[in-house]
């Protein structure tokens, strides 16, 4: 049965290496009987740049080109944690580079691929990071920084986001039902995948009459997991 896989929300770390261990058996195990691989977004919990390498960051580079060699191709699209993955990495761990959204086809149904973030508009406050977050001359100069300062301004960062998501509630920080009609009509299609909002689910929505088909995969805090998409359907599944 030909497959491909989906995950995101990894938020990989040097200190969380239960779920580099997941993402090493994924690698190891259903992935090598897919077709493809799909990351979206959030693979790591933050990222300063191609030049600041951490223990993990060489761990799924390994695993990834290693699924690479195998004829597997993985696909990495950016999170809101790290969108500053570049192609010098991307080229070492063998991963193609997704822009931040694009539509494939899967088994006959023209799929939309998103990290989620552009859906959460009612979040007025991150919207307006990620807008500067994605500026490129913002990212050269970030990048510009040594490596010291951007750790710093990086955890701060993070620091920030727990208070923001402290502070704010789930139903500011989740999809809103008009950016999500308007993405859907945008690109055409009847489904579209996600992760981001950490709320995974199978949401059928009504879309001009007819019926539309949003799939949020679920974060890995807590275990690892993927979509499986086949000539059969969707399922989800845990490792």
């Amino acid at each position: 049965m030909l497959t491909t896989l989906f995950v995101s929300d990894l938020h990989l770390e040097d200190n969380t290496p239960e779920r580099t261990d997941w993402l090493l058996a994924f690698l190891s195990g259903p992935a090598r009987t897919a077709e493809a691989v799909y990351i979206l977004g959030d693979l790591f919990e933050f990222w300063i740049g191609d030049d600041a390498l951490s223990d993990t960051a060489g761990l799924v580079s390994r695993g990834t080109s290693s699924l690479h060699d195998l004829g597997v191709p993985c696909y990495f699209m950016h999170g809101n944690r790290d969108f500053l993955v570049g192609k010098q990495y991307a080229a070492v761990a063998k991963l193609q580079l997704l822009p931040e959204a694009c539509v494939v086809d899967l088994y006959g149904t023209p799929t939309l691929l998103l990290h989620g973030d552009t859906l959460c508009t009612d979040d007025l406050e991150y919207q307006a990071f990620r807008r500067q977050a994605r500026n490129p001359e913002w990212q050269a100069a970030m990048l510009a920084l040594s490596v010291s300062e951007r750790l710093k301004l990086a955890q701060d960062a993070r620091t920030a986001s727990e208070l923001h998501t402290g502070s704010t509630s789930m139903e500011i920080m989740d999809v809103n039902a008009d950016a999500v009609s308007e993405a859907f009509r945008a690109h055409n299609v009847s489904r579209m995948i996600h992760g981001h909002t950490h709320r995974p689910a199978h949401h059928s929505v009504d879309l001009d009459g007819t019926s539309a088909e949003r799939i949020v995969l679920a974060d890995w805090y807590e275990a690892g997991s993927y979509l499986e998409v086949s000539t059969n359907g969707t399922v989800s599944r845990s490792l």
